[in-house]
């Protein structure tokens, strides 16, 4: 208990700029995001430029997320050992500095992949360490809120993707708007080596020795494996919404767009409410099975309103983008909490691996249900994977955080 008294102690001494190393925590992520998020907006630009294929644009566009995917545990594992500052500073530097080489040469394709696939590996050391340097200097009490706060980074980093990227490429070419989230990524990181400070460690986590893995027990995989399950109506939602509003109701692509865009600024309110709710009840878990409740009904929803009333489905549609993407940071939040200070960035590299194989695999499934006009199957075949994560969360895990030790 003295040394959580003393961790407490230094936390509030620093108060001041725990709320610039969330904002520079926030940033970095959102840096990324617009990133890993952005390249979609050039698959156009990038094709006349280099006259590609949609198979070999969609391969390029591909690669930064395979990158991601095989380096987040490893880079978790770095911060936890080495402190977030330095990883912060180091993986997104070097992604930034790798895109300002992707934009003033001209590529092959081949590697044009290559420089991607490794950037996006950099940029990874983002998602671990900027949550759990934003988990060390907030309190139990407050961390729903400040982790709500830094999961808004990726509609954020959409949001500055889809603004800047597609003008940038059409008054300058493909390669020069790479400049952007090049320009973000060093800058960003410049700040984060300057201004953010590691927080403070317990003595045994402060001398490198390790406590036993909280992987022993069984209360962390359930929470990756929820939160697994429940990305994929989330992505049901943001991949399909789009095409679905176009296809089936005769929309045109601006208005779609506009209807999405929408839905992202709620969605992220709504992470933003959901970390709030649970700092005031305590629990990560209780909010997190609430949600898959409803995300289990809003999706039956979705499917009437398919089946009945356009206004019926849009409604839905809205509750949907803003439900099925609340409990995000409460996964994250709780994954951290649970393993303990010397395993959070672990913990957060494997929650967001879980998280992104099945946001990979959700298009190209329910893809395959949908077919030409299937919707109302397809959502109604999401709505099964929220239900099953209803028993998947750990609930007697309450009251156990940090069994991989502090």
């Amino acid at each position: 208990m003295a040394q959580v008294g003393a961790g407490e102690q230094v936390r509030q001494k620093g108060s001041s700029r725990r709320w610039l190393i969330l904002a520079l925590g926030l940033a970095a992520q959102t840096a990324s995001c617009s990133f890993l998020y952005g390249l979609p907006f050039l698959v156009p630009a990038m094709r006349e430029a280099d006259h590609l294929t949609l198979a070999q644009a969609g391969t390029v566009v591909a690669a930064p997320s395979i990158g991601l995917l095989l380096t987040l545990i490893a880079w978790g594992a770095a911060a936890d050992r080495y402190g977030e500052r330095l990883i912060m500073a180091l993986g997104l530097g070097v992604s930034g500095l790798l895109l300002v080489y992707a934009a003033l040469w001209h590529h092959p394709v081949g590697l044009l992949f290559g420089v991607f696939l490794v950037a996006g590996a950099c940029t990874a050391s983002v998602n671990a360490a900027s949550g759990r340097v934003v988990m060390g200097w907030f309190a139990k009490s407050e961390r729903g809120v400040a982790m709500g706060i830094r999961q808004t980074a990726q509609p954020l980093g959409v949001g500055v993707a889809a603004l800047g990227l597609p003008p940038l490429a059409a008054q300058w070419g493909f390669q020069a708007a790479m400049l952007l989230p090049a320009v973000l990524a060093v800058g960003v990181a410049l700040l984060v080596a300057l201004f953010v400070v590691d927080p403070p460690r317990p003595p045994r986590a402060a001398k490198g020795e390790r406590p036993p893995s909280p992987y022993r027990k069984p209360w962390l995989w359930r929470v990756h494996g929820a939160s697994a399950l429940l990305v994929v109506p989330q992505f049901a939602v943001s991949a399909f919404a789009p095409v679905y509003l176009v296809s089936q109701h005769q929309w045109t692509a601006a208005q779609a767009g506009v209807f999405v865009a929408v839905a992202q600024v709620l969605g992220a309110l709504g992470r933003l409410a959901s970390g709030y709710w649970s700092d005031r009840v305590g629990s990560r878990l209780r909010p997190m099975r609430q949600l898959a409740v409803a995300s289990v009904v809003v999706m039956l929803l979705v499917a009437v309103g398919d089946a009945t009333w356009l206004w019926l489905v849009l409604a839905a549609l809205v509750l949907a983008a803003v439900i099925t993407v609340a409990d995000n940071g409460l996964g994250f939040t709780a994954s951290a909490e649970l393993a303990g200070v010397a395993w959070s960035g672990r913990a957060m590299g494997t929650q967001n691996t879980a998280q992104n194989i099945a946001a990979s695999a959700t298009p190209p499934l329910l893809g395959l249900v949908i077919g030409d006009s299937r919707y109302a199957l397809a959502y109604c075949v999401a709505a099964v994977f929220p239900l099953l994560a209803i028993g998947v969360v750990p609930m007697r895990a309450e009251g156990r955080e940090e069994v991989g030790g502090s």
